[in-house]
């Protein structure tokens, strides 16, 4: 089935590109997201007309976002302080909603938790890096240094069972 894209479709394409989607998916997902509308003689006449509209927006759009960027990218690395075990590892973990939130008052710029995608989960301490995607061709990378605040001594439990061996 042919559609019309009203919205950017992650790995479908930009708004007002014409794509070819399985009928499904096209009846199940974009038609009732209102993300594409059916590529019939009349809407195509209309997205020709509208195709300049679109094409300004998009531009203004990927002008925000690259402004945004670097912003984000002038931060240069997060530094973030967590209790720690001695072997280094954190209690509990910097999670990407923590990230949007240190972004957000440094910079002021909001920034979805949904799109920051890490290289690996952020739960020890070390260098991290993290990727924000504020479009579908304008990403911003930006370093997570984790220290720990104070390093707390991990004991092991011994259950019933290891005290009654013991004797």
């Amino acid at each position: 089935m042919e559609v019309i894209l009203k919205k950017d479709v992650q790995n479908i394409g930009e708004a007002g590109d014409i794509v070819s989607v399985k009928d499904g998916y096209a009846r199940n997902f974009l038609l009732p997201q209102n993300f594409a509308e059916i590529a019939t003689k009349g809407a195509k006449e209309n997205r020709e007309k509208n195709l300049a509209r679109i094409k300004a927006k998009q531009e203004k759009l990927h002008a925000e976002a690259l402004e945004i960027a670097k912003k984000i990218e002038e931060l240069g690395v997060l530094e973030f302080s967590a209790k720690a075990g001695e072997s280094g590892k954190l209690f509990g973990a910097i999670t990407t909603k923590k990230l949007a939130e240190e972004i957000k008052a440094k910079t002021g710029v909001e920034v979805d938790r949904k799109t920051i995608s890490l290289d690996s989960p952020i739960n020890k301490i070390g260098k991290f890096n993290m990727q924000i995607k504020l479009t579908s061709k304008v990403k911003a990378a930006l370093g997570v240094n984790v220290t720990a605040s104070e390093v707390l001594k991990e004991e092991i439990e011994e259950t019933p069972q290891a005290e009654e061996q013991a004797e």
